[in-house]
């Protein structure tokens, strides 16, 4: 792990190449066989909450009054479908999101999970986001405990990363006075870690931080991988300003040296998480690509369906096959995992 004083040196380095190279050296350690990982799955939204009326991705809001009564909720028989199509494409498991609708109760969620998994018993589950869990439970009077005791049981398999943005207060209140502050996203991971859950974290920069606030989020999830182990990857991206509530901010869009350099650091930083993901979803399969020699052992999700980002004005696409092609031609070997990285097919 570096220190606090190292991340910052790094940061404010311009030896890319050299930042790259330590990074790679760290992925060689960790993952010394030479492959490169990815998945096939979708991305679900069963309310349209985050996708039309959210400033970007896990900046929800709760809604009320005519809002609420025009945003619509995705019947179970269209969620079954769209999950009968993923798995007619080799997809393995569905991540569902669908911000802060307050008439979606306990009750709703768990018919959902138990109506899925009875229908696709081993279509692997990763579902909601800290904003998403803390909401269920205020809007159904429980525990963040019993919450996601009962989504687990209900068939909740593992929950995402998504709404860490940063995980430092001061950034969280000035740019959108946040209600998931850094503690209660960290208490919804914890949880559901010591519930024997596993879930990812996740980090959106490019939103006025500074490096130091950076820092702070490394810290903070290293820590808690620390105490719980219940962390299965780390995933950086940009954030990406087009067509979001945030983006008449005035802040430059990152670019890809910047993004490299994140994702090299995060890779340092977290020695104690096994995987680092380079994204193609804002960055571009380019981008990716040099991310697998700056720390990045897995490419993501070929990504089906994916509203969120998409609804930002990013249109990056790709399939199967181009990722593939992309991983060998950086020099490593493709291998489909699922979403707990456990490897599929070594082909």
């Amino acid at each position: 792990m570096l220190t606090k004083a190292q991340a910052l040196d790094y940061f404010r380095s311009a030896d890319l190449i050299g930042l790259g190279l330590d990074a790679d050296a760290m992925r060689r350690r960790l993952h010394p066989d030479g492959i490169v990982s990815y998945i096939i799955d979708r991305n679900i939204n069963y309310t349209n909450f985050c996708t039309e009326y959210c400033t970007f991705c896990a900046f929800y809001r709760p809604l009320k009054g005519k809002l609420a009564a025009e945003g619509y909720i995705l019947d179970y028989d269209t969620i079954y479908q769209k999950i009968a199509e993923t798995v007619q494409l080799g997809g393995t498991g569905v991540l569902m999101q669908g911000g802060l609708h307050p008439d979606l109760k306990i009750d709703w969620h768990e018919k959902m999970l138990r109506g899925i998994k009875q229908r696709f018993p081993y279509v692997h589950l990763h579902c909601y986001s800290a904003s998403g869990i803390i909401a269920i439970a205020e809007y159904s009077g429980l525990t963040i405990r019993d919450t996601i005791a009962r989504l687990r049981d209900a068939g909740l398999d593992s929950i995402p990363g998504g709404g860490a943005e940063i995980l430092d207060d001061e950034v969280r209140y000035r740019i959108a006075r946040l209600k998931c502050l850094t503690d209660d996203w960290l208490n919804v991971h914890r949880t559901a870690h010591q519930l024997g859950m596993r879930t990812t974290a996740t980090m959106m920069f490019g939103v006025g931080e500074t490096f130091e606030h950076r820092i702070n989020h490394l810290q903070r999830i290293y820590d808690l991988q620390e105490e719980t182990g219940g962390f299965t990857a780390f995933i950086p991206w940009s954030f990406q300003p087009k067509n979001t509530a945030l983006g008449g901010r005035g802040w430059d869009e990152a670019t890809a040296v910047e993004y490299l350099k994140v994702l090299a650091i995060s890779r340092l930083f977290l020695s104690n998480f096994l995987n680092v993901q380079s994204s193609w979803v804002t960055q571009g399969l380019k981008v990716c690509q040099l991310g697998l020699r700056f720390g990045g052992n897995d490419v993501g999700s070929v990504m089906i369906e994916e509203n969120v980002v998409r609804s930002a004005g990013v249109t990056n696409c790709t399939t199967e096959e181009e990722l593939r092609h992309m991983i060998r031609d950086a020099g490593f070997r493709p291998v489909q995992r699922d979403t707990l990285y456990r490897t599929y097919f070594l082909n």
